[in-house]
């Protein structure tokens, strides 16, 4: 691995935020920054010398910052308020937004306002090299005063409790420093709060979602181009003109793609002159709706860019006498991008749902029901039953956990974001909409088969193959589970929306023109 990442020097984006805990890219501390490190603990030091009093470094957390704290006191206190703020329920979050959240918060610490010491963030740094990451619940951040719980549970193993994935294996930490021969971490003053007051948990499923959204987005261009080719449906729609007279930068890419998916088609060549005058809006508005929610993943994106490289601790040390204690640790920025996404992945399942139904309709040529024998076989009915399911579940989910609010901390955090549940819920929908995703492309790869021997564009034809090297063509009742399951692997290892880009690149076709740079991860 000879990719290197400077934290606090270098831009942290989704995609190296990402590629760092897929272990691709190695984040080290260069001497800047460990001077500014040392610098700002040194500020620390100084503020307990001098009985300054100065919140959470000698006083209480919350509603006890006017309980001065004596300075023999300090260092139990950061322990303190690790084991009692470590309140999390539920399931433990995945290993890799575990990870996520490590490596965004040694980005935010090794900017030199937190004043944690050197070997505090030297550790966090050997647990993300080392690949031993804490077991954090996903439950119990009302993303305030920063995720205080899931921090707390993350930063358990540094001094040595809680636990780890450690060799596979969920192991207490005490157990992993003795096989590891190493002591755990001697917190400093102030240093509990800097590991726990800050956004990484909201961040980290911001991340991943950011990644996640985009890979669907690019998967629901190119398989709804597959429902309109079964569809007969036209490519007028696209055309540039249309949108240079409405510009918004979503719409203009998707009808750019759609349109460069199906040029060259023989399908579309097939019925130029068939008479009808428009399709159903969940044909010709592709544009409209996907481009409207990659407006709403391209204001994540850069809101997620902007955390990615905030410092979100509280107090913030610009001086021994000069400190601040604000709110940055206050989710909201990112609360309500992480609602506005929720609708946009939501709005994409609803579309793709309404060409499901339209491909059982027995219109424009194809069977009833998408097979044949239809009668004997129920064919392809159920399946859309899923999708009806998963897009009312998903609509369930669209209420904004940032429109409430429930006061914690007697008060103290009289205001708080949820912006933990938003970034949880985002994800929980976006794992819906790759089910219908999966299910649309197993509709439209048997549509485009009621369309043989018609060949659509080179791109659409590998994505057609490479679906049917996974699922065959059905020409009697099967279990179909298998078949979403499938497809549903395809679309979210991402490898479906590699196949459309390595075919795109060999027919010398651009699916993004203009557009990309600005929809991208890097």
């Amino acid at each position: 691995m000879s990719k290197i990442f400077k934290y606090g020097i270098d831009q942290l984006t989704v995609g190296k935020a990402l590629d760092i805990a897929a272990g691709k890219l190695k984040g080290v501390l260069v001497p800047e920054v460990i001077t500014k490190v040392r610098a700002s603990n040194g500020y620390v030091q100084t503020i307990v010398a001098s009985h300054t009093t100065v919140y959470g470094i000698n006083t209480g957390f919350g509603p006890l910052c006017d309980t001065k704290i004596s300075e023999d006191d300090t260092r139990a206190l950061q322990y303190n308020i690790l084991q009692s703020h470590s309140v999390g329920v539920g399931d433990n979050i995945p290993e890799e937004i575990a990870r996520i959240m490590m490596i965004t918060k040694v980005q935010a610490l090794a900017q030199g306002y937190s004043g944690v010491a050197l070997s505090t963030l030297e550790r966090i740094i050997w647990h993300i090299e080392a690949r031993i990451t804490p077991l954090v619940p996903e439950k119990g951040s009302v993303g305030a005063s920063g995720d205080l719980a899931p921090l707390s549970h993350l930063f358990l193993p540094l001094i040595g409790l809680g636990h780890v994935w450690y060799k596979g294996q969920k192991t207490p930490m005490e157990v992993v420093l003795q096989q590891e021969g190493i002591a755990p971490v001697v917190l400093g003053p102030k240093e509990g709060l800097a590991l726990i007051n800050g956004t990484q948990f909201i961040l980290a499923f911001a991340v991943k979602a950011v990644q996640r959204l985009y890979n669907a987005l690019e998967a629901a261009d190119v398989i709804g181009a597959m429902s309109l080719e079964g569809l007969m449906g036209t490519a007028k729609p696209f055309d540039p003109r249309l949108h240079a007279i409405r510009p918004y930068a979503g719409n203009q890419l998707v009808a750019h793609r759609l349109k460069a998916l199906v040029d060259g088609s023989a399908i579309m060549a097939s019925h130029a002159d068939c008479g009808r005058v428009q399709d159903p809006y969940s044909l010709r508005c592709m544009p409209q709706v996907h481009g409207a929610s990659r407006t709403a993943w391209l204001h994540l994106l850069e809101l997620t860019t902007i955390e990615l490289n905030a410092v979100t601790d509280n107090p913030i040390i610009f001086s021994a006498e000069d400190t601040i204690s604000g709110g940055n640790f206050h989710g909201q920025p990112m609360a309500l991008p992480l609602d506005y996404a929720t609708i946009a992945a939501a709005e994409l399942g609803n579309i793709a749902d309404r060409r499901c139904y339209m491909m059982l309709e027995g219109r424009y040529g194809l069977p009833k029901l998408l097979i044949e024998d239809a009668g004997l076989n129920s064919g392809f009915m159920i399946p859309q039953y899923t999708t009806a399911a998963l897009v009312t579940e998903n609509k369930t989910l669209c209420f904004p956990a940032s429109a409430d609010s429930v006061p914690t901390s007697l008060g103290q955090e009289d205001h708080v974001s949820m912006g933990s549940v938003s970034g949880r819920k985002l994800n929980q929908v976006i794992g819906n909409l790759e089910y219908i995703l999966a299910i649309e492309l197993l509709y439209a790869s048997q549509a485009l088969d009621f369309r043989r021997p018609l060949k659509s564009g080179p791109v659409l034809e590998a994505c057609h193959n490479y679906a049917r090297e996974k699922v065959s063509f059905a020409q009697k009742d099967r279990i179909f589970a298998n078949d979403i399951q499938a497809l549903h692997e395809i679309i979210t290892n991402q490898s479906f929306v590699e196949v459309a880009n390595e075919a795109a690149a060999h027919h010398h076709l651009s699916l993004n023109g203009i557009y990309h740079d600005q929809f991208g991860l890097y």
